[in-house]
């Protein structure tokens, strides 16, 4: 745990290891993630539908239940994910105010990703918009995160 906690992390190589494999996956991760909200669309109308449902193409309109459990798995996922991205990334030579940044940005970002669902659903169709922005927003903050990681742990010096 001490390398997690000090400069070390970047000497000991079986960590680093773990970090990059870690970091591998969260890629698929991130890559699924689009290719899953292709199921929904990247369109106002896309979304909508797939929040109040479409009887032209028999989808029905998410239910409280679909939300709950939803919002259950990604609260918990997304945690992990950023708990552990931003915590590395915390060893890096970046600037306070960017390191700053790169917290608040993705963590607000999915907060807003995940609840938008609700609000379309039982607020007005208009926070689309808010999911798709959202959405977009997260998935750039959470590449840059990951490109940062690994730049920080192939360069020579920070």
């Amino acid at each position: 745990m001490r390398f997690f906690i000090s400069s070390e992390l970047k000497k000991n190589d079986f960590l680093k290891i773990i970090i990059i494999f870690t970091t591998i996956f969260f890629l698929f991760l991130w890559l699924t993630n689009i290719l899953l909200y292709m199921q929904i669309g990247f369109s106002y109308n896309g979304i909508v539908a797939y929040y109040l449902g479409n009887e032209e193409i028999f989808r029905p309109a998410k239910s409280y239940i679909g939300l709950l459990e939803e919002a259950h798995f990604h609260f918990f996922s997304m945690a992990i994910l950023l708990v552990t991205l931003t915590h590395i990334m915390l060893f890096t030579s970046l600037s306070s105010g960017w390191k700053l940044t790169l917290i608040i940005v993705p963590f607000t970002s999915s907060f807003l990703e995940i609840i938008s669902g609700w609000l379309i659903r039982y607020i007005s169709p208009i926070y689309a918009y808010l999911k798709l922005g959202s959405f977009i927003v997260m998935q750039a903050s959470v590449l840059i995160l990951m490109v940062i990681i690994f730049i920080y742990l192939f360069r020579k010096s920070d």
